[in-house]
């Protein structure tokens, strides 16, 4: 944090626009309960809204690469030039939650008006994706359900708002 402070900083989280992007619907109830709760938490610190695009049709057919390209076709279509494009991926950056908070906070200091998080289908990003991507972050080494990590996904930003504001929720 700048000189300046926390209290400059918190005035910019009613001017950036969070979107997360997922492909297919959260089907398990206990899963869209724990994102909804997390969700009505984050929108006190910054204005949040969570797209689940539609599964790709008749995958039976199709190889893998061939599923992330129709993914990938249908997650761009939502991401719009200014955007910037963070990738929840295994292969990207690994932080830590303060760290992970840090980085949200340079884009708030940068002025970052649309930050869209994308979580891929279970076979990952297509290569345009990748390419589009001006971010790629990892939430762990460990592989879960694309289903779950929306959860987690939604608690880290719940959090990291947390850490940024000062909360005394996050205990190291």
């Amino acid at each position: 944090i700048q000189n300046y402070g926390k209290l400059h900083i918190i005035s910019y989280f009613c001017l950036m626009n969070i979107l997360l992007l997922c492909m297919g619907k959260t089907q398990e109830p206990y899963l869209r309960e724990g994102i909804l709760d997390y969700e009505k938490r984050l929108i006190r610190y910054v204005r949040f809204k969570r797209l689940e695009l539609p599964d790709v049709k008749s995958t039976s057919s199709l190889s893998f690469n061939q599923i992330k390209e129709k993914e990938g076709n249908l997650l761009l279509k939502n991401v719009k030039v200014s955007d910037h494009l963070i990738l929840f991926d295994e292969k990207g950056c690994a932080y830590s939650s303060k760290q992970m908070s840090y980085q949200i906070e340079q884009h708030l200091q940068r002025g970052t008006r649309d930050l869209v998080f994308a979580i891929g289908g279970s076979f990952g990003f297509s290569p345009d994706v990748i390419n589009r991507a001006n971010e790629m972050w990892s939430l762990s080494k460990l592989t879960f359900p694309h289903q779950l990590v929306r959860l987690l996904c939604v608690e880290q930003l719940y959090r990291c708002f947390t850490i940024i504001k000062g909360a005394a929720s996050h205990h190291e």
